[in-house]
């Protein structure tokens, strides 16, 4: 049902916690299925520095989320942003049609938290 690389991100989440001071923290979830992600970003001069999530969710949305938090470590708030939920799915190998939905959690929470911030930015001046 699930690639090795589900299962590795599954069993070995990466970057599981919060951030002692976030530039920004979002919270999604899925009223379907009852997931839910909060979402860390650490921001520096536009790039993400630091990355942590917690997730209430399947072995599919824990796997989403840890290989989102890979994917993004280190880019550009543009480069993030191109980060896509097929992306996702993509880089595990693939996801069950009716997991699917799991990686539209981590990207748009993903999505969520840069337009965030970059409202506060606006914002702050």
């Amino acid at each position: 049902m699930y690639t090795e690389k589900v299962m590795d991100h599954f069993n070995n989440p990466r970057n599981v916690g919060t951030i002692e001071e976030p530039s920004v923290v979002v919270q999604v979830g899925d009223p379907g299925c009852g997931d839910t992600l909060l979402l860390c970003l650490k921001i520096n001069k536009d790039k993400i520095v630091d990355i942590k999530y917690k997730i209430y969710g399947c072995g599919a949305a824990v796997a989403t989320s840890s290989i989102a938090s890979e994917m993004a470590m280190g880019k550009t708030l543009n480069e993030a942003l191109k980060i896509t939920d097929k992306a996702i799915a993509k880089a595990l190998g693939g996801l069950p049609d009716e997991k699917e939905h799991c990686s539209n959690l981590a990207a748009g929470a993903l999505r969520g938290a840069i337009n965030e911030y970059r409202k506060s930015a606006l914002k702050k001046g």
